[in-house]
């Protein structure tokens, strides 16, 4: 370095600080919550994993109040509505044995662990893993517990099937709106005889009265299903196919999606498959040409201000995936809309 004067300066201020000497009183109020002493924090590798390393309240689930939780993560590990390849009941515990997720969003300004009160409260106790319409009779019924107590949901799955059963319980006031990201509209009829199926939750939650179309956009549409979605076209949702989004569109997508949604309540539904396979193969129905991780978090980060009052991260199977890119892109989504919930 050959000004002196700088060298000097930052040898002052530096030589003899540790690592959890921070200065800035942004970055110092997120280190304070992570470091113990000087520059002792918790080892990632280490102690029993939780989603986005959250406390572990399996308890709140036992209290009418939840424990007076604002935001709690859960898992939903129930995969019996795939129409292909299953395995997202392990969606849940592969996202809480991502490490390095967190605590801080660069671009939000966030560290959401220190900004609510937020826990991991385990799995959504369910009676039966054979029986997909009691499964989702469980989930509708935990949910509206919850939802009642005044906690704001963010959950891990399990198949899409699971957002129709969330949203009879987030939506049960007042409809809400929603911004989906995936491949599929996931807006398709009953099939074989069963209602509940990872290819028609939203058509579901429309004809319930819990989720208003109008008032919903679906981002990253693709493949060869497309057929199958008519009822988003007919109920007024837009949809956004992926072949309309790259760096130059996506500011416009934000500016539209914030409009639609407005400033009511909404939803926030992300389905890994909207993400290429090249980055996450590790899902029961990929489909090629999906959007790069970095377009997710860019899209997911310019909703910033909105009225978001659940969400959910869903069809991660991580079986498919021997690298565990899938889960870790899935698990820094999650974080992303806390950051936005709080």
């Amino acid at each position: 370095m050959t000004d002196k004067a700088h060298l000097e300066a930052l040898r002052k201020k530096y030589a003899a600080a540790s690592g959890g000497d921070i200065f800035d009183p942004h970055f110092r109020e997120v280190a304070q919550a992570q470091f113990t002493g000087s520059d002792r924090r918790k080892w990632p590798f280490a102690g029993i994993p939780t989603l986005l390393d959250a406390p572990c309240r399996l308890d709140a689930q036992e209290l009418e109040d939840f424990g007076g939780l604002d935001i709690a993560l859960i898992g939903v590990p129930m995969d019996l509505g795939v129409t292909n390849r299953n395995g997202s009941r392990f969606g849940p515990r592969a996202l809480r044995t991502m490490e390095r997720i967190g605590p801080y969003d660069h671009v939000l300004r966030c560290a959401p662990l220190s900004r609510a009160r937020i826990a991991d409260i385990g799995d959504v106790p369910m009676q039966s893993r054979y029986d997909l319409a009691q499964c989702h009779a469980d989930i509708e019924a935990f949910y509206k517990r919850l939802v009642k107590a005044g906690v704001r949901p963010l959950s891990v799955g399990g198949d899409h099937s699971i957002s129709s059963s969330i949203l009879k319980a987030v939506g049960e006031r007042e409809p809400v709106g929603m911004i989906h990201i995936d491949a599929h509209c996931d807006t398709a009829g009953p099939y074989e005889g069963a209602k509940f199926q990872h290819g028609g939750p939203f058509r579901l939650a429309v004809l319930d009265g819990v989720l208003d179309p109008r008032r919903t956009i679906q981002i990253g549409i693709r493949g060869g299903a497309e057929y199958l979605w008519e009822f988003s076209y007919e109920s007024g949702m837009t949809v956004i196919h992926a072949e309309e989004i790259g760096e130059a569109s996506l500011p416009g997508i934000i500016a539209r999606a914030r409009q639609i949604v407005g400033d009511g309540p909404t939803y926030i539904s992300f389905d890994i498959d909207s993400v290429d396979p090249g980055f996450a193969p590790g899902t029961g129905t990929p489909e090629v040409g999906g959007l790069q991780p970095r377009e997710v978090l860019q899209l997911l980060r310019g909703l910033q201000g909105l009225n978001i009052v659940g969400g959910d991260v869903v069809e991660v199977a991580p079986q498919y995936d021997s690298t565990t890119n899938t889960a870790h892109i899935a698990a820094q989504v999650l974080h992303t809309i806390l950051c936005l919930m709080v």
